[in-house]
């Protein structure tokens, strides 16, 4: 087998495969540091104005503390612990119009949101008689609104309560990540019946917006000029509409399906505002081409490989031979396109992208190969083949759904079309070294002569032996 000139062959095209293998991984990263630096963007463009936004409210909060008394060494000793209750509406409401406008930084973009939320809220009776004891001292409640950057807080309206008006206040008694405003109450404003609240925030924020199910029955209906939303999050709304106009989208959810007022249950709890469940909206772009891009490059090994083996399969049916360094020259140009792919996409997007470098690169090719192959047809042929296998690969990004469908239908074309063009091929003749001594002796062509006899004559002063293992000649 370690004789055959046909496993060496194989060998050394497996070899150049994987060498085109270091491009490809190279281009990954590129991907990766360009990403990061649209990444920077969004980041210095929220920065500038605001981060993202997640929203947690209306509910109440209602400070005390409380005196506890423990015996230590025989000795009692007490302290004064301070102590939250969060009382949760019985009904959340809230409807909001943000209108989104795309910030531009270079030839990155970020999408900033602004406009106002109108919420309602409507709490029940609540006891606080457990806490009537004289070891407890209750503060003055709020009702609280939460945040995840302050900053973006244009306006909100006086709390409405009743006929009651209340301004509100910086601060959210919610821990250091959760920002945003509260309204303080009295005691007996909480411990009265039933009791609606209304008030309105203008907010902007930057990519997505979030509102947490606080509420036993809680609804939130957005309507935006966005016309590419992604719907994501922990509940996706039960009606929705997305056209070039923008889209308008309904989510509701209840206690029994979120456990939300288990969150909220102690009165010492402690909760992560980032990781509370929410109805959750972000703004995309419509086309990711840093992530259509290397979801191309992944098909790299294919296109190679499958470039070469067309150069083996013409070799082996024909006496033309292709020479190690043009294998290399083609497989540079076929990695050469998905550095051009992410160029352009930056600029034209990923379509037009896709178009001019598929085109250049396929020309490129036929140009070479024509004067490789020895015909001009011969190199429009290839050129043709890379440009449908460049078509399939596009059909494959645009289609991620039916993407497996696809590729083993391509590939089932492609064994089949080789089994029928090597069917009645002598693989042991070609594997034979007297094969491409007989191919030498038949070189008709001028030029192709004289450098047959300049290799025969070095050949004989080195040893004719050692021409028998040569792999391309």
């Amino acid at each position: 087998m370690f004789k055959s000139v046909l496993f060496w062959k194989i060998a050394a095209l497996l070899g150049l495969i994987l060498l085109m293998m270091i491009p490809k991984e190279m281009l990954l990263n590129v991907i990766n540091e360009r990403s990061g630096y649209r990444q920077s963007v969004v980041d210095k463009v929220s920065d500038s104005t605001s981060r993202a936004q997640k929203i947690l409210g209306p509910l109440i909060v209602v400070p005390y503390s409380e005196w506890i008394e423990t015996e230590v060494d025989g000795k009692k000793q007490g302290q004064r612990v301070s102590r939250h209750r969060y009382l949760l509406p019985e009904v959340m409401t809230v409807t909001g119009a943000p209108d989104v406008e795309v910030r531009q930084l270079g030839i990155y973009q970020a999408q900033v949101y602004q406009g106002k939320l109108n919420f309602h809220g409507q709490f029940e009776s609540s006891s606080l008689d457990d806490l009537d004891r004289e070891d407890v001292t209750i503060g003055t409640p709020s009702l609280v609104l939460a945040l995840s950057d302050s900053r973006g807080i244009q306006q909100i309206s006086p709390l409405s309560l009743g006929d009651t008006k209340i301004n509100f206040e910086p601060g959210s008694f919610l821990g250091r990540k959760a920002q945003g405003v509260h309204a303080p109450l009295t005691i007996e404003q909480v411990r009265q019946g039933k009791f609606d609240i209304n008030f309105t925030l203008t907010l902007a924020g930057t990519n997505s917006l979030a509102v947490v199910p606080v509420g036993r029955s809680s609804e939130l209906t957005l309507q935006s000029n966005w016309p590419h939303p992604n719907f994501v999050g922990e509940f996706l709304p039960l009606q929705r509409k997305v056209d070039e106009k923008g889209f308008r989208a309904h989510w509701s959810s209840n206690w029994l399906a979120n456990n939300m007022n288990i969150n909220f249950a102690g009165d010492n709890v402690r909760f992560d505002f980032d990781e509370l469940p929410a109805f959750t909206t972000s703004l995309i772009e419509p086309v990711d081409h840093y992530q259509l891009t290397a979801r191309a490059i992944k098909y790299a090994i294919l296109f190679i490989g499958l470039t070469f083996f067309s150069f083996f399969l013409f070799e082996s049916l024909t006496s033309l031979r292709v020479h190690p360094i043009q294998y290399l020259l083609v497989g540079a140009a076929l990695v050469l396109f998905y550095l051009m792919l992410l160029a352009f996409s930056e600029h034209l997007g990923f379509t037009w992208a896709y178009i001019i470098a598929s085109l250049s690169c396929s020309l490129l090719i036929a140009i070479y190969l024509s004067a490789v192959l020895g015909g001009w047809l011969r190199g429009t042929l290839f050129a043709g083949g890379l440009l449908l296998l460049y078509g399939v690969l596009f059909g494959l990004l645009q289609s991620e759904d039916n993407a497996l469908l696809l590729g083993a239908g391509l590939l089932f074309i492609i064994l089949a079309a080789v089994m029928l063009l090597t069917r009645r091929l002598d693989w042991y003749q070609v594997a034979s070294p007297q094969r491409f001594a007989g191919q030498k002796d038949s070189a008709s062509t001028g030029s192709e002569l004289k450098a047959e006899e300049i290799s025969s004559s070095a050949t004989t002063a080195g040893g004719g032996s050692q021409d028998s293992f040569r792999l391309w000649k």
